[in-house]
């Protein structure tokens, strides 16, 4: 018996329709990209391993998918943690390579191996696959695409305004609106570590915080106690938890928190001067909100924070994300390059878009215009005006097959296209073509400059 067929969980196949509105989404972020002066690149889908792992802190070194070594990969394996059942130890010495986790450590990989060709500031995007083994569930998959745009070599603010303004203006283009830009500043981050007397434990303090909305404060203070954060300084953050209102009201809130802080109060000047920044140059259709909250629970960020929500309307996790880096190449032994980038969330905005119907109807207008087939004769003769309607950039296509009239009409309403075209005899002899508006079932005998005008 033959085996059902299936594919991994947390990955997908595209239908026709799903891929031309992917590519849709990717269309506008590539030319947003384009507008703002970034160049692109691309990057292998996987790695060494020593280029990914411990760059991500422990939970996502867990979500990496390691690749097997080539041929008997067990010949190099290590024997005590083999027989030991250790799997960190075995897995060092069976896998070299991993699938990338994501765009941002292998463009700091670029970078440091590039840097006698680039000409910094380096403005590039990225519009590639990752992989994370993650649990699958609505809007996070095992596969998906991530479009990155980021900046190295400048540690000036405008960068950050300006991923800001991208921001806005491709959701913009998106005609998604009511989506906001969570901002915070690792900075703050360590400054309210600094407060609360656990500095040496930033990245157990921050991971746990970056939670808060998925499963409370309670949750997020037990995780934080298990870290070995005293009761007196989780008692210290009861007011972050309940931190809200304006953005000034806020930044003046924190003002008086980080006031013994050095790196807080640091944090509170650049987000001081991007909020003024994007007051006085406005967004379209977007909100800039401070959330002291937000701390992404990765090892890399040293500024600014971005994480991008959805409608409030739509159930959805974060759409966008990315910060500020100013010492990722230093990994890599390039040191003091400072960086800054953006991700859009490629899979989750497909599903928002879709939820809200907010794809054009002529996104999924693949063929305009079908040609009937009614014999060889005709078939030839239908070929002849398809070639000058491609030629003009309209999408057509002929019914390989001389079937019945009915089957073919049936396939242009399948394939929801607008129009077919019947040749027949005398449309051969006056050389004009009788096409249909499936929509309305209208018909018109039009010649092929006609046709050409109107399908354009």
């Amino acid at each position: 018996m033959a085996q059902k067929p299936s594919i991994p969980k947390g990955t997908r196949d595209f239908n026709p329709e799903q891929v031309v509105k992917r590519n849709y989404i990717f269309d506008t972020i590539r030319g947003a990209f384009k507008i703002f002066g970034f160049q692109p690149i691309e990057t292998p889908s996987f790695e060494n391993s020593s280029t990914l792992m411990g760059k991500y802190g422990d939970e996502g070194d867990r979500l990496i998918f390691k690749i097997l070594n080539s041929g008997d990969y067990l010949s190099k394996a290590n024997e005590q943690a083999y027989s030991e059942k250790d799997s960190t130890k075995l897995t060092s010495s069976i896998s070299e390579k991993a699938l990338r986790y994501d765009l941002t450590v292998p463009f700091a990989r670029y970078v440091v191996q590039r840097q006698n060709e680039i000409e910094f500031p380096f403005k590039r995007y990225q519009i590639q696959p990752v992989w994370r083994a993650d649990r699958p569930q609505k809007g996070r998959f095992r596969e998906f695409f991530q479009c990155d745009a980021d900046v190295v070599g400048s540690k000036s603010l405008w960068q950050e305004v300006e991923f800001i303004q991208l921001y806005d203006a491709v959701f913009s283009a998106l005609k998604l609106e009511g989506i906001t830009i969570k901002i915070n500043n690792r900075k703050i981050l360590s400054g309210i570590a600094e407060v609360i007397g656990a500095s040496d434990k930033l990245i157990d303090f921050t991971v746990a915080l970056d939670k808060l909305d998925k499963i409370g404060d309670e949750k997020v203070k037990e995780e934080m106690r298990s870290k070995g954060i005293s009761d007196d300084g989780i008692s210290k953050l009861q007011p972050l938890f309940a931190l809200s209102g304006s953005f000034n009201s806020q930044i003046e809130n924190l003002k008086g928190i980080l006031n013994t802080s050095e790196a807080g109060k640091k944090g509170i000047e650049e987000l001081e001067f991007i909020n003024n920044a994007i007051n006085e140059l406005g967004l379209s259709t977007a909100a800039l909100e401070l959330d002291v909250t937000l701390a992404r629970g990765l090892n890399y960020y040293t500024g600014a924070i971005f994480e991008v929500a959805a409608p409030k309307t739509v159930k959805m996790g974060s759409i966008g994300g990315g910060g500020r880096y100013d010492d990722l190449t230093g990994i890599f032994g390039l040191n003091d390059v400072s960086g800054v980038g953006i991700s859009f969330g490629l899979d989750r905005i497909y599903l928002v878009l879709d939820e809200l119907g907010l794809f054009p109807e002529t996104v999924t207008n693949n063929v305009e215009v079908l040609f009937i087939n009614f014999g060889e004769k005709e078939a030839l003769f239908s070929l002849k005006a398809i070639k000058q309607l491609r030629s003009n950039g309209i999408n057509t296509e002929l019914y390989p097959d001389a079937a019945k009239m009915k089957k073919q009409m049936n396939y242009a309403n399948k394939r929801n296209i607008p129009f077919v075209i019947l040749v027949g005899e005398e449309e051969i002899n006056s050389k004009k073509y009788t096409l249909k508006n499936m929509q309305s079932g209208v018909q018109a005998k039009i010649s092929i400059d006609e046709l050409i005008h109107k399908l354009k």
